[in-house]
């Protein structure tokens, strides 16, 4: 056999196996092709998670916000409807003076007053207070909670934590009133016998910053 046949059998051997230029080429389009499908996969992919996302976080702060208007419907559907009990006194004076007033209910419910309020942002004192500094306290729309000799400890218990998670409220001991416990707003006024009474959060609803108020959205956190 001749040298020229030995190197094309040697050659034939060599390339044995090997893919030619066309497979090659065909291969390569194949995994290109595959490999954009794949892309094409991740990307639906990806959109579909990202919209489920946003629906939910859509549906969410609708809910949200469909809860919120609930509550606050119902928070003002309650300070619409009228506190069973309440009693009111119209046509009280409004003047600013340095002496005692000789208020005709007890506790006051308004009136004359001095010209010094009483810290009413949630405040429980453990002492009687002056009628006159709690009166201008009425005036900004606060609530006054007060309570005899008659009211339990649990009461008091009750009617200290409403009061301190309460702005614009403040509570005394009031040993002259009649009622176990009194609440009390500008020219308002309500008694009940314990303060598991669920008139107590009516009230407080109803009254505190409520439509009696005469001086709305003035301070009260200057303490006396």
């Amino acid at each position: 056999m001749g040298s020229a046949s030995k190197q094309s059998n040697k050659a034939s051997k060599s390339n044995a196996g090997r893919p030619s230029p066309t497979d090659r080429r065909a291969r390569i389009a194949e995994l290109r092709a595959e490999e954009e499908r794949r892309d094409r996969r991740n990307k639906i992919l990806a959109i579909s998670v990202a919209s489920l996302l946003v629906a939910a976080m859509i549906g969410g702060g609708a809910w949200i916000a469909l809860d919120a208007k609930s509550k606050q419907d119902a928070k003002d559907a309650a300070a619409k409807a009228p506190v069973t009990g309440v009693k009111t006194f119209d046509n009280l004076s409004r003047n600013h003076v340095q002496t005692k007033v000789s208020y005709p209910q007890t506790p006051p419910v308004g009136g004359d007053h001095n010209p010094v309020w009483l810290n009413c942002m949630g405040v429980v004192y453990d002492k009687p207070v002056v009628n006159e500094n709690a009166v201008h306290s009425l005036e900004h729309g606060a609530v006054w909670v007060t309570y005899n000799g008659k009211a339990s400890a649990d009461d008091i218990k009750t009617l200290s934590e409403k009061v301190k998670a309460t702005p614009y409220s403040f509570m005394s001991p009031y040993p002259d009133e009649q009622g176990t416990v009194t609440l009390t707003a500008w020219g308002t006024q309500l008694t009940v016998d314990s303060a598991s009474d669920p008139r107590v959060g009516q009230f407080f609803t109803k009254y505190v910053q409520g439509p009696q108020t005469q001086e709305p959205g003035a301070s009260c956190s200057t303490a006396q």
